[in-house]
């Protein structure tokens, strides 16, 4: 469920794009004007909005709010604008190219299989080179079969469960790790790119029932480093989404410092889909609601614009 409260009856996207214009005019921008707008506006309005400032005024809405804007707030704002494809793709660009393989393995893994197909083709059509070949280029070992397994192979996307196939999948996983010295790496990344998320769940139930501990246990006796990570994270999103991005909020703000670009990548791409679940995840497992994490964690502008984001205080 979505926390974006969009109003009954929204502006037209031309009287928005007057409104922006005359928050840019003048000597300095006013802010409060524009975050209040799009950060109630949902993705095609926010597209509706481009399109008229372009044709109002001859000039790239997101241009001009990367130049009125700055810091914290610009990022949040600009990654905000895309669609979600197209956020997805922005943000996988931004990622390989800085290395950083854990965010990358966030979003790839925590995508449905549809979402990945649709993405390959945005991601191809912005930056003019296959993301499989990004990953190839990127990403190494066991961990780059895993991303690109999971990436390419399509999986059923519903909650139908072959339980017979479900209990022998925890079987051979079994066999592949935790039974044998060595781990047969290549026997879970077929599992796990081929299944679905119910079947996913499903194997850990019986893995557990079987063997007297959860499957993740096992992932972290027997894989390490970006593979053990690709692993848990299909399978801990699998099991409960919301739970799972409850906790990358957490590990975004605790300890000294924040992760800004995390507690952003979650908040804007969780607002339309799912985020009012995380909360209540958030509530549930940290005695402490979201909205006053993020808000003890953040401030001016920035933290405005992410509270409008996260809805009321619940």
């Amino acid at each position: 469920m979505a926390t974006l409260n969009v109003p009954p009856v929204p502006p037209s996207p031309r009287d928005d794009a007057i409104a922006l214009y005359t928050a840019f005019k003048g000597f300095g921008c006013d802010t409060s004007v524009v975050i209040n707008i799009l950060a109630h506006r949902d993705s095609t309005q926010r597209a509706y909005i481009q399109h008229e400032f372009r044709a109002m005024y001859s000039s790239d809405l997101l241009k001009r709010l990367a130049s009125e804007l700055s810091g914290k707030l610009e990022t949040a704002v600009l990654l905000w604008m895309h669609d979600p494809a197209g956020r997805d793709a922005l943000i996988l660009k931004q990622c390989l190219t800085a290395e950083n393989l854990e965010a990358t393995t966030e979003v790839l893994c925590s995508r449905s299989s549809s979402q990945l197909q649709y993405l390959r083709q945005v991601y191809y059509t912005k930056f003019g080179v296959y993301l499989e070949h990004e990953i190839e280029r990127y990403a190494s070992g066991d961990h780059k079969k895993m991303l690109l397994a999971y990436l390419t192979i399509p999986r059923h996307e519903g909650p139908e469960v072959n339980r017979e196939i479900a209990e022998m999948d925890a079987k051979v996983l079994y066999k592949a790790g935790e039974k044998r010295l060595g781990t047969d790496e290549k026997t879970f990344v077929q599992i796990f790119s081929e299944r679905s998320a119910a079947h996913l769940t499903a194997v850990d139930h019986y893995y557990d029932s079987m063997y007297g501990h959860s499957l993740k246990k096992a992932i972290k006796k027997e894989t390490s480093g970006n593979f053990a990570l690709s692993l848990l994270t299909i399978l801990q999103f699998s099991a409960n989404p919301a739970k799972y991005f409850a906790k990358m909020l957490r590990k975004a703000m605790k300890g000294l410092g924040t992760d800004d670009t995390r507690l952003i990548r979650v908040i804007v791409t969780r607002a339309e889909i799912d985020l009012q679940y995380i909360k209540a995840e958030y509530l549930k497992k940290y005695k402490k609601t979201l909205n006053d994490a993020v808000h003890s964690e953040t401030s001016s502008h920035y933290r405005a614009f992410l509270l409008l984001l996260l809805g009321p205080n619940q």
